[in-house]
């Protein structure tokens, strides 16, 4: 398998840096091992192209898969084009005369020929003594040998003599592949050994991790934003082979999603390598090799030989490199793609009667693998029995709690063309039942729609997949007016099934989502349970039931615990508990916003066990995700920032349900000063789209925007943004959700001379909140209060209130919070010119920078200043001259992020000088030249 190196490579910067350096440190010796079409030519180059030295020679010989190899070809070849750095012929030592035969082009600049000798060994060792000679000559030199395993004996016996006493300016390189070697020895003989003087390195080559798959793929498509799912894919299928990569990223049609890897076929040339290896096989070993293809997966050596295979021919395909052993005794292709072009080149017939066999081997298991039975089955042609196994399979899938498996076997069988009209609704329906549970949605959107508008559902049918379809659209695809139109729709269609009805009221009872009023939503709550309560449905009941808890305790209702009590986490049915699973991590969610950590936490121990036992991915990674939330709000700031980013990842078919996520990330960059990415994780926390987004969380981004607005001192667009949030907030009557919104809103209204209004705010939230469960809501009116007093000049009542704020936090707990409740308690005591503000601020200084809130911190350390007191930063440890200091590192942090001094002064409330002394040692300290250069701390 070879092609024409890629013009970038990733993923060896360690290799490259091992054989860059052997190769400038002769005698040495290099092996470079690896399969085939793993980059071993792309690092040879890569490395020779380091060589800047204009007195070293490269000579480059290529062994090839000849029958009749040409004895010390490889080498020749290599010194052909030495003539150029050959001293005198009189200067050249005379054994060297014995290759003018062998190397014509060098017979003017060669000593005259030594007679022959006798015996062809000792002619034979004359031969070597010259070329070693003329290679001692030639130095430095690096002497490079491709594709070693194909090598004659001849040229092998010549490198062993030549490692086993190297010219001193010397470098040798050889590549070569162990599965393609004729006999399984090693390359350099049993006898050949480190010699003392020598440097000997051996780099044997893996396969490309996902991150290494994702530069290089990144590098061809001139891309540094694919979706990880592509990435994802993309590893899979090719294994991490770069030529595969490179191969499959050069066929892609310009889609880089992973449906479009699964419908593409193998690459042409991956095709004629595949091909190529096949040709030097046995039919024994053919045989087993498309057995293997036909499997599509890791097989056995009995079902292998059972389908068509030969155990003798298994053994050479493995010894060939062109089948792998794989964990628990089963045996398959290295990468998805190489069994595709074998597969591809059976013909028909042939694939049939394989697949036919396949089925009778795997239907006499004692516990047959239905899914792969559905797959033969539909590739042997046989529609009923591919219809039978793949309805099993998703049914045991999804009794067996793996609802990701259920969805994807049913949407492979929806997507075929060959599937029955009869066999399309109840696989309709059912895929829709088990998607609203999942996490993928665009494939289940795609179908549904195609389903919807194929026509043949009846009524009932038709509602029911229409109500799914919008739910999959509003929850797992975010787009809430799509969803709610889809629901309305088919509430018209489903006249006839309340129970169904029940759910699609329900649904839209959830006062998180819309414009609507609080009231509405209660109406439209009033309705599903009147509805409910005429069907027998245990499991629509458990989902009306589930929605009411979460109505009750998202709206910080005192009753939300006793109807939580009523949840039926211990039902038989597994449907019923996936319903409480949903509650709970609804429950968790609420808890979360209104400040009720510990409830939270049992909400989350108890969803979680629910989720894994009953395959609900998606309620399990709304808990992770709101778990996120919470850690920040109580504090859990280490190793925060890479958790959440994590989860994003994760979310990349469906972004808009990791609103916490991205609220987080915003709410850590504006602790940290990273005002634009703070902004742009707003947005997308909801700001960009807030009427179709989730209501608390799109409250809670606006009071972080504001924030943001206020510290770089934009006062216009605080008010502005607060009074669009405000509107919000009123609009739908569940003040409680305001916690996070409302001080930031008072703070922006009142600086910016809307005094009544900022005070009509505090008293509005103070009703809104009175009589509700939501310790998070009384703190925050404490801090709302506190900053309209301070606005206000009324620096005692601000004093007072800002206390009382502090010690809410604390007892939440919610240390950011506190720390800054407590720095506004400071800056009023400084204004009354109490002698205790120097305390005061010494206390949220020291939280914030224990939080690593470092903007805040040096905001506080700045008023310390101000009023002349100094507080040191812990300096670097000393003997470590190389290790950043916490103030260097915040500088490098703000560097890295390509911010200029004086941005960073004012993050950092630093002189612009200051910061200046800081990027040099920062530089100095990094060891690199240019800004650029500074990568972002740990």
């Amino acid at each position: 398998m070879s092609s024409e190196p890629s013009p970038v490579m990733v993923g060896r910067a360690g290799e490259l840096r091992a054989l860059a350096d052997a190769m400038c440190r002769p005698p040495a010796v290099v092996l470079v091992e690896g399969e085939a079409g793993i980059g071993k030519t792309r690092l040879l180059r890569a490395a020779l192209a380091r060589l800047t030295a204009q007195d070293r020679a490269v000579l480059l010989g290529h062994c090839h898969q000849l029958r009749e190899p040409f004895p010390y070809g490889p080498v020749f070849e290599a010194l052909r084009d030495v003539a150029g750095r050959l001293p005198g012929a009189g200067e050249l030592n005379p054994v060297t005369g014995a290759l003018r035969g062998h190397l014509p082009e060098l017979a003017g600049a060669l000593p005259p020929a030594p007679q022959p000798l006798d015996d062809p060994r000792a002619e034979r060792h004359r031969m070597f003594r010259a070329i070693r000679a003329l290679l001692a000559a030639v130095g430095p030199a690096v002497l490079a040998i491709e594709d070693l395993h194909w090598a004659d004996d001849g040229t092998l016996d010549l490198l062993r003599f030549l490692t086993g006493q190297p010219p001193a300016g010397l470098a040798m390189v050889v590549t070569y592949r162990r599965e393609d070697q004729a006999v399984a020895r090693p390359l350099l003989g049993r006898a050949y050994r480190h010699q003392p003087d020598t440097s000997t390195v051996v780099l044997p080559l893996a396969p490309l991790d996902a991150s290494g798959v994702a530069g290089l793929a990144g590098a061809l498509l001139e891309r540094s934003d694919l979706p990880p799912a592509f990435v994802a894919r993309l590893h899979e299928r090719t294994a991490g082979i770069p030529f595969v990569v490179e191969e499959v990223v050069r066929s892609l049609p310009g889609v880089q999603e992973p449906d479009a890897l699964d419908r593409m076929k193998a690459p042409l040339l991956l095709r004629e390598a595949m091909a190529d290896r096949m040709a030097g096989l046995s039919a024994a070993a053919v045989a087993a090799v498309r057995a293997a293809a036909v499997l599509c997966r890791p097989a056995t050596e009995r079902l292998i030989t059972e389908v068509g295979g030969d155990p003798a021919g298994l053994g050479e395909a493995l010894r060939a490199g062109v089948l792998h052993e794989h964990p628990g005794g089963r045996y398959g292709f290295r990468h998805a793609l190489a069994q595709q072009a074998v597969y591809d080149a059976i013909s028909g017939p042939e694939r049939r009667s394989a697949h036919e066999r396949a089925m009778a081997a795997l239907g006499a298991m004692d516990s047959p693998p239905l899914v792969q039975l559905a797959f033969h089955a539909r590739h042997a042609g046989d529609t009923g029995a591919w219809l039978r196994h793949g309805t099993a399979a998703a049914e045991q899938a999804a009794a067996l709690g793996d609802t990701a498996l259920a969805v994807e076997v049913i949407e492979g069988m929806l997507e075929d063309p060959g599937l029955p009209g009869a066999g399309r609704a109840p696989l309709a329906l059912r895929l829709g039942r088990l998607a609203v549970t999942g996490l993928s949605h665009q494939r289940v959107v795609r179908l549904l729609r195609h389903v919807l508008r194929e026509g043949f559902l009846p009524d009932g049918a038709r509602g029911e997949a229409r109500l799914n379809l919008g739910v999959v659209l509003s929850n797992q695809g975010g787009d809430t007016a799509a969803g709610r139109s889809e629901i309305m729709a088919a509430l018209a269609e489903l006249t006839g099934r309340p129970a169904l009805a029940a759910r699609g009221w329900a649904g839209l009872a959830m006062p998180g989502w819309g414009t609507e009023p609080l009231a509405r939503h209660r109406e439209w709550m009033a309705r599903a349970e009147a509805l409910v309560a005429t069907a027998d449905s245990p499991e629509v009941a458990a989902a009306v039931l589930a929605n009411r808890a979460s109505f009750e305790m998202i709206i910080g209702s005192p009753d939300a615990f006793a109807v939580a009590a009523r949840l039926p986490a211990g039902h038989p049915c597994t449907e019923v508990r996936r319903e409480a699973a949903r509650a709970y991590c609804n429950l968790h969610d609420s808890a979360t916003s209104l400040g009720l950590y510990r409830e939270a936490e049992r909400f989350a121990e108890r969803g979680r066990r629910l989720a894994a036992e009953t395959g609900a991915r998606y309620p399990a990674y709304l808990l992770d995700v709101s778990t996120v939330r919470r850690d920040w709000l109580t504090g859990r700031w280490a190793g925060l920032r890479a958790r959440a980013a994590a989860l994003g990842e994760l979310a990349t078919e469906t972004p808009l349900i990791a609103v916490d996520v991205w609220l987080v990330l915003g709410l850590l960059a504006m602790a940290t000063g990273e005002w634009d990415e703070a902004a742009a994780h707003f947005q997308a926390a909801g700001l960009d789209a807030p009427d179709d987004r989730y209501v608390p969380i799109v409250l809670a981004a606006a009071g972080g925007m504001v924030d943001l607005h206020l510290a770089r001192g934009a006062l216009d667009a605080a008010v502005a943004e607060a009074e669009r949030a405000v509107a919000r907030l009123r609009r739908k009557g569940v003040w409680v959700w305001g916690a996070q919104l409302v001080p930031a809103a008072v703070t922006a209204l009142a600086w910016g001379g809307r005094t009544a209004a900022a005070a009509e705010l505090v008293d509005d939230y103070a009703r809104g909140i009175a009589g509700r469960t939501a310790p998070a809501a009384g703190a925050a009116l404490e801090a709302a209060r506190g900053a309209l007093a301070a606005a206000g000049r009324r620096h005692a009542d601000a004093a007072a209130h800002f206390a009382r704020a502090r010690a809410a936090y604390d007892a939440l707990p919610q240390p950011y919070a506190a720390a800054r409740a407590g720095e506004g308690e400071a800056r009023a005591r400084l204004a009354l010119g109490d002698g205790g503000a120097v305390r005061a601020f010494r206390e949220p200084a020291e939280r914030f920078a224990e939080l690593g809130a470092t903007h805040d911190a040096a905001r506080c350390r700045r008023a310390l200043r101000d009023i002349g007191v100094e507080v040191p930063l812990p300096r670097g440890r000393r003997g470590e001259p190389h290790v950043l200091s916490r103030r260097e590192t915040e500088v490098a942090r703000l560097v890295a992020l390509g911010r200029t001094n004086r941005e960073i002064a004012d993050v950092l409330f630093l002189s612009t000088r200051t910061v200046e002394s800081h990027v040099a040692t920062v530089l100095r300290k990094l060891g690199v030249r240019s800004r650029t250069q500074v990568a972002p701390p740990a």
